[in-house]
This record gives C-alpha cells, structure tokens and sequence, in this order.
C-alpha cells in the first residue's frame, strides 16, 4: 500500500506510474518472500487464522506475539529500502 501511495498513479492514463508501482511490488514480493519463505499468512504464522481452532490454538500459543513483529520488521525494512 506505501508503494503505490508513493508511486501509484494519479490519473488513469499514467501507466508509466502503473509500471513503476507493479515492477516495485514484484521487487518487495520477492524480497519478502526471500527472506521469510513466504507471502501467506498462514504458512509465515504457521497457523490458519480463519479456522477458528487454529486461531485459538494460536493464541494459546502466543504465534502472533513470537512471530509477527520480525516479520514486519522485514516488511518495513523492503519498503524504506525502495522508497
């Protein structure tokens, strides 16, 4: 979402913005992915969060508390690396 309110397009017809924004979410992706092994919440948690067992089982477990923080930390750092 930061990519594209820094670089995303004001005007339709601005596809150039359009190609910068996508070519810089394809660089974030993959960095992400890179260092995290993936892009699913599921599989970076390790639980699936929509199944309500699992969440509780990942609240119990404190999933969200251990694992999150780094990964988002890797996330803002990608993205100040690109703005």
């Amino acid at each position: 979402m930061v990519i594209g309110l820094r670089y995303g397009r004001t005007r339709a017809e601005d596809i150039a913005a359009r190609d910068k924004t996508y070519a810089l979410v394809k660089e974030f992706l993959q960095e992400f992915k890179r260092r995290n092994g993936s892009v699913s919440c599921t599989a970076l948690v390790g639980y699936n969060m929509s199944d309500p067992a699992q969440r509780a089982e990942a609240k119990e477990k404190k999933a969200i508390i251990t694992r999150c923080p780094a990964i988002v930390r890797d996330a803002v750092e990608i993205v100040e690396t690109l703005l």
